[in-house]
């Protein structure tokens, strides 16, 4: 810092207000601060800096999503990361694989380089590792999922309402053997996805005692087993719910590789790339991610600023997206 301030002929004073964005420095100085910092290829030390900075900021915020190779969480990886760039702050991000000890250890290190918020999705029913983070008044924001057991911001979408319109889409097109499949549904969102789904039959008259639901459905390799299985049975659904993008591809492998794809309806939750393009196109429940993203990092930045706003449930709708899958009467 000395030696920027020596090129620029300014005070190391000045240097920090620069680096700090603080007031009371002319355009002509900071512009000249900037250069002497690009010429000597100087890089700021946040972690060391915010020793020192007024409120112990580091400028970053840590983003904790279910898996990075999932769209949807991209999506959110995203939008968060164009807000933060907005306000100057650095992204750290990781991901749980609905893993509850990952997800554990994945906001200890967020917390261990001092973040100064959290962005969480969360699979855990047991929020105590955030004891710590809540006790030193560290903002958070649950993204995707509400917590359980603790009074804090959220953003999510109207998974049980967007379940049952997609069900009920099914259903008026003459569907009364519809499969769902879904993840492990100690999982937040699973289980609202479940409980639109079952809802729905109930008010179509379909008994939900008999219907086929397939719980614990992880990633596109056991879908394709399982949607395999269901359609080898003697009396198998006319149409197949996925309730995650990822199920959806293994699906969609069962579909195509049987040559069944244009007789058993299919209504995947979540889109995916290209599902436009398949033959027959894939009807969705689309969630906005880009609107979850931006919603969930502003409302984390406005605690930041000092804003004492009241705990908020932020709920996204998500859009059904009719497409052609979806829309496939049953056979017999």
């Amino acid at each position: 810092m000395k030696q920027v301030a020596l090129l620029a002929g300014v005070g190391t004073k000045t240097v920090s207000r620069v680096i700090n964005e603080e007031p009371n420095v002319s355009d002509a100085m900071a512009k000249r601060v900037w250069e002497a910092i690009t010429a000597l290829d100087y890089h700021v030390d946040m972690q060391a800096g915010s020793l020192r900075r007024a409120g112990g900021r580091t400028r970053t915020i840590g983003l904790l999503i279910s898996s990075v190779d999932n769209p949807f969480a991209g999506g959110i990886h995203r939008a968060v990361e164009t807000q933060a760039r907005r306000h100057g702050v650095s992204v750290l991000a990781a991901s749980m694989d609905e893993d509850p000890t990952r997800e554990a250890l994945g906001v200890k290190e967020f917390l261990r380089r001092r973040v100064d918020g959290l962005i969480i999705t969360t699979a855990s029913q047991d929020l105590s590792y955030l004891v710590s983070a809540v006790e030193r008044g560290i903002p958070m924001v649950f993204v995707d999922r509400a917590p359980v057991g603790l009074n804090a911001d959220s953003v999510t979408s109207d998974n049980s309402e967007a379940s049952a319109a997609g069900t009920r889409h099914l259903i008026e097109r003459g569907h009364r053997r519809i499969a769902l499949l879904v993840d492990n549904v100690s999982i937040g969102t699973a289980a609202e996805r479940r409980r639109g789904f079952l809802e729905e039959l109930g008010r179509a008259g379909i008994p939900t005692g008999e219907a086929t639901i397939r719980t614990d459905v992880h990633g596109a390799d056991a879908a394709e087993q399982l949607t395999r299985s269901l359609l080898a049975q003697p009396d198998p659904p006319t149409a197949i719910f996925s309730a995650q993008n990822l199920i959806t591809l293994g699906v969609l492998r069962a579909l195509h590789s049987l040559g069944r794809q244009h007789d058993v309806a299919l209504i995947g939750f979540d889109d995916l790339p290209l599902a436009d393009l398949l033959q027959p196109a894939i009807t969705v429940i689309a969630q906005d991610a880009r609107a979850i993203g931006e919603a969930a990092a502003e409302r984390l930045f406005r605690r930041l600023d000092g804003d004492h706003l009241p705990v908020e449930q932020v709920i996204i709708p998500a859009e059904l997206i009719a497409r052609g899958s979806g829309e496939i009467s049953p056979a017999h």
